[in-house]
């Protein structure tokens, strides 16, 4: 294999090129290249977000990739900006990339090998194409990005995730609507933007914008409110039923606090558990973007500098180039371990050496708020009083930080304190006491609550948190899980009021050191707003309900030998 790379001063860069599809859809893109002659492998990211400024603060640029010998083409996706067609999330992406990359191997300048890479709708889309298999895709790298639109993209555990559908489909609809020739509405939407978080209150939620107006532009948001369930609808543009057509080298690259982190671990572990080609995986501390040393409230460092635009040249080079370097010699997996700060290279996901414990929910029949008397153990719980709280849609627990892509400014995102929310009666709190030595969660976490509610549906939230020796309380991943989906997403199956079930949360996965001193906690509640809907807890439909049916229910969870309510942590030996 070759071992050095040339690095290129003077680049050329064409705007506007031309490709039309097999539908006769035109799609147009930039192409950046160096300004010598010969032949180079192509990178392309086709992105709906203006293919001539977006990579400026969310990729490597394009000029500095075509500097280290690629030709790299940005494209417009289908009916966004230049690009001709009609625009709906995902629905031609696989067709549009597959045909993308066989023009892209053809470029007079192209050697014919070709990588695609990118974030987000960029990193499902190099998945979809993938999975039709063109013959001159060497390499993708999927990056901050989901596996399925259902289940870790629009809805989380049955719940609709509020914050991201509402904000970015009014992104979208911005542009689609001055596309349309419609600049009075681009700039009603425009303000109604600038009107978050305030407009998340809004009922029903299918009103958030004004539908009449909103369905012309954004008919999408109306069919993810249409489809609570994980039907045929869904099915027809999700990776993760298309695993085993997927036979391309990847590179997949998250974030604990991204909201799309359980699809970027799901993709790389189906992927490799299948036999595909070579896979590898890099998870540091971020949210779903920017990617700096700090995330929320907490610095984490400078081993949390973004590494991704090494580590993706590294990937390309190696396939595309036959480059090695060192990056590419290191084991398959690297983890950024919280509280530490630092990397770590594993050969696998989820670790094979991680102890599957369970910690135990206690309390004397009053865990509500940090005042109350829940505790956290191993020890199997004896003959305990449940513990009560009431919900009050009207009055939701506010979503503080988390896994969402929105933005700070309209939805707490990351690592932060959990105190100010603490102190509220309708959060159950257990802890454990002072860690007498380091314990290190690597690995998904899930957790099983035995709970009953005085309605006829209702939502039940975990989060996992880092409590530190000053009494900082800072939350790690959270999950929830809407009743009527107890069962599976793909039909709903209601609740009898009062009645008893099991709930099994998957709260998410991490990596993080809790150090002696500190304590491990977990908040359990009903609401998390406005990362997810407020649930009315009347079983009508999110779409419709305007507030009118809202129900305060009493939520009741158990913790005894027959309903041993606990959540389960991935430990790692010392």
């Amino acid at each position: 294999m070759a071992t050095q790379q040339v690095l290129f001063r003077k680049i050329i860069t064409e705007r506007n090129i031309l490709l039309k599809t097999s539908d006769g859809t035109i799609l147009e893109s930039d192409i950046y290249r160096p300004d010598v002659d010969g032949q180079f492998p192509a990178l392309i990211i086709r992105l709906p977000y203006d293919k001539s400024v977006a990579q400026s603060y969310t990729e490597p640029h394009p000029i500095w990739l075509a500097r280290n010998g690629y030709v790299v083409i940005t494209q417009d996706t289908r009916g966004r900006f230049l690009s001709g067609g009609e625009f709906y999330p995902m629905k031609y992406e696989a067709k549009d990339g597959y045909e993308t990359i066989q023009w892209a191997a053809q470029l007079p300048y192209c050697d014919g090998k070709v990588g695609t890479y990118g974030f987000s709708y960029s990193g499902m889309n190099q998945l979809l194409s993938a999975a039709l298999q063109p013959p001159a895709l060497k390499a993708i790298a999927p990056a901050f990005t989901g596996s399925d639109l259902y289940e870790n993209w629009h809805y989380t555990g049955g719940a609709f995730n509020l914050a991201f559908n509402a904000t970015w489909a009014i992104y979208l609809a911005i542009e689609t609507a001055a596309k349309k020739g419609l600049p009075e509405l681009s700039t009603r939407l425009a303000k109604a933007n600038r009107e978050f978080p305030e407009r998340f209150w809004t009922l029903p939620v299918s009103e958030i914008f004004s539908s009449k107006e909103f369905a012309q532009v954004a008919p999408y948001y109306y069919d993810w409110l249409a489809h609570p369930s994980r039907d045929d609808y869904w099915k027809s543009v999700s990776v993760q039923d298309q695993y085993s057509q997927i036979k391309t080298p990847s590179l997949h690259l998250g974030g604990w606090y991204d909201s799309f982190i359980e699809g970027t671990l799901r993709n790389y572990m189906n992927l490799k558990a299948i036999g595909a080609a070579q896979q590898r995986l890099v998870v540091g501390p971020w949210y779903h973007m920017p990617w700096s040393t700090l995330v929320g409230q907490v610095d984490f460092g400078a081993g949390a500098k973004n590494i991704l635009a090494d580590y993706q040249v590294a990937w390309f080079d190696y396939h595309l180039k036959g480059i090695q370097s060192d990056l590419m010699d290191l084991p398959p997996v690297r983890l950024f371990v919280m509280g530490e700060n630092h990397w770590r290279d594993e050969t696998s996901w989820p670790l094979p050496n991680a102890k599957i414990t369970k910690f135990y929910l206690h309390s004397q029949g009053r865990a509500n708020s940090i005042s109350g008397n829940g505790s956290l153990s191993q020890e199997f719980p004896d003959d305990e009083l449940p513990d009560v709280f009431a919900y009050d849609p009207n009055d939701p627990i506010p979503s503080a930080g988390g896994r969402s892509n929105s933005s700070p400014e309209r939805t707490p995102m990351g690592p932060q304190d959990q105190r100010p929310i603490e102190i509220r009666n309708d959060i159950l709190i257990y802890t454990t006491e002072p860690l007498e030595h380091d314990v290190e969660v690597t690995g998904p976490v899930s957790a099983v609550l035995w709970a009953s509610s005085s309605g006829k549906d209702c939502d039940f939230t975990v989060k996992l948190v880092d409590v530190f020796p000053d009494g900082r309380s800072i939350n790690l991943p959270d999950g929830i899980i809407r009743a009527r989906y107890r069962e599976g997403f793909e039909r709903a199956s209601p609740i009898e009021p009062d009645r008893v079930y099991r709930y099994e949360i998957q709260v998410g996965a991490t990596s993080n050191r809790f150090f002696a001193g500190h304590r491990i906690r977990i908040h359990v509640s009903s609401c998390s707003f406005p990362l997810y809907d407020r649930n009315p807890n009347s079983g009508r439909s999110i779409s419709t309900s305007d507030g009118s049916d809202f129900q305060v229910v009493t939520q009741t969870i158990f913790h005894e030998p027959n309903y041993p309510s606990c959540i389960i942590l991935p430990l790692i030996p010392s």
